[in-house]
């Protein structure tokens, strides 16, 4: 195969990794731009000073053998969800998060990205959040519609994942190649004339 010829190919490859680039670029724009701003945030929840994600408060005691039962705590929690949110709120849980080194244990609501930190050992109330975290991350990763459509399955999560981390994956091959393939033309056209 003659040197032109070779060229062209690359060249052709080259404008062929072009269209592919600019053409995801076009149609995943918005979708990038969502990714890098949620990303931002989730990568800043902690130094958020509390507006993406609360700090976690202190109990009395780090002894799990002083602390309430769990379905006492859990008890509780509902209650604070009834009387200081609404009665109508949903009481199924996402997740318990027990911190024992801070002798707290944490409540989080599957629904309204509510959470109850309580005191392990009295029950008291430490603090009522609105998980913002959460709900981003369910921005960053596409389950926010899953939440919104009541899919259980999470079916457009993995399709929403599967999509932009594919093109993703693309953008990083094409982007390299019409990065590197002019490069390379170069030194071989430099080499051809030496």
């Amino acid at each position: 195969m003659s040197k032109v010829t070779t060229r062209q190919q690359q060249a052709k490859l080259i404008r062929v990794f072009r269209k592919i680039h600019r053409t995801m670029g076009a149609f995943l724009f918005v979708f990038f731009f969502i990714i890098s701003i949620s990303g931002l945030l989730l990568g800043w929840k902690k130094n958020s000073n509390g507006l993406l994600l609360a700090k976690s408060y202190h109990g009395t005691s780090t002894e799990l053998s002083e602390w309430l039962s769990i379905d006492s705590l859990h008890k509780r929690a509902c209650a604070i969800i009834m009387d200081s949110v609404s009665k109508e709120s949903s009481l199924e849980l996402d997740r318990i998060d027990i911190r024992k080194d801070k002798g707290m244990v944490k409540f989080v609501f599957s629904e309204d990205f509510i959470g109850v930190q309580l005191d392990g050992a009295t029950g008291n109330l430490l603090h009522l959040e609105t998980r913002r975290a959460d709900f981003v991350e369910k921005i960053h990763d596409g389950s926010i519609l899953d939440y919104y459509f009541g899919t259980s399955n999470g079916i457009i999560k993995l399709i929403y994942t599967s999509i932009m981390g594919t093109a993703l994956l693309l953008f990083t091959i094409t982007g390299f190649w019409l990065w590197y393939g002019p490069k390379r033309m170069r030194n071989q056209s430099h080499s051809d004339k030496d």
